[in-house]
């Protein structure tokens, strides 16, 4: 049985990349999932997240759910019928909705732990702390919207970024059994992306050295999505997962 579709409004995505050594990423990926690679690195981030109006398609704006959440994903391709596939692989996804962690994996794809968030921004600058309640997730994050994207060794400029980002719509998130996968398609209208200029940023999962030994991973660049109508589809069946391929401990 599907999910159903989704609608809603993303009110504030940040996009906090890394560049990664591909040889570490494929450890942390089950087949038939691969790296994504983009000049030769691997691409990995943080995706901070506050929607709102989130609700059932074609039910009124008024029963929408606003939350904030986290995501820990790596861009990834796949051999699909006819071509290479792009999505990007969620390891672990984090939220300070009670319902998104009630139902996610259940009534819609993808499991959620419990977070605490401390959000302090404006316009064009965002402070955002996460701390997880089973402590496994922590993250700060200072970055104001800038002109342009600047020193990045993933991209060339901000539409190659959004570009990068836009094709890669299919989101797909482990279940806590381990032996299959949730996956939704995120949809719209409206795809803009602003640069960021990343003042400051520590997480716990990149600094793990269990997944990423030292030197094998960087920060690289932030994006900014604001005020976007969206919808997620339910595609699960997309993909059929072996997550023996993993690396013992790794994620």
């Amino acid at each position: 049985m599907r999910a159903p579709t989704l609608e809603g409004t993303i009110e504030r995505r940040l996009l906090i990349n890394y560049r990664v050594d591909p040889e570490v990423a494929v450890g942390l990926l089950p087949k038939p999932f691969r790296p994504q690679l983009t000049a030769g690195w691997a691409v990995a981030g943080i995706c901070l997240l506050r929607l709102s109006e989130l609700r059932p398609l074609g039910f009124p704006r008024l029963v929408g759910q606003r939350s904030e959440n986290v995501a820990h994903r790596i861009a990834v391709e796949w051999d699909g019928a006819d071509e290479i596939r792009t999505g990007v692989y969620i390891n672990r996804r984090d939220s300070d909705s009670l319902l998104n962690v009630a139902v996610g994996g259940r009534i819609f794809p993808g499991e959620h732990q419990r977070a605490t968030f401390t959000v302090v921004e404006s316009a064009n600058e965002f402070e955002i702390g996460v701390r997880s309640r089973d402590g496994e997730s922590n993250v700060e994050v200072h970055a104001r919207v800038a002109e342009a994207l600047e020193g990045s060794h993933l991209f060339e400029d901000l539409d190659a970024a959004s570009r990068f980002f836009q094709q890669g719509s299919i989101g797909f998130s482990p279940r806590s059994s381990v032996t299959s996968l949730d996956a939704m398609r995120l949809s719209t209208a409206a795809w803009a992306m602003d640069a960021l200029s990343v003042q400051s940023v520590s997480s716990s999962y990149f600094e793990s050295l269990s997944r990423f030994p030292r030197g094998t991973a960087a920060l690289d660049c932030g994006l900014a999505m604001r005020r976007i109508p969206v919808q997620w589809r339910d595609v699960t069946t997309e993909v059929t997962p072996d997550f023996a391929s993993v690396v013992p401990g790794a994620t």
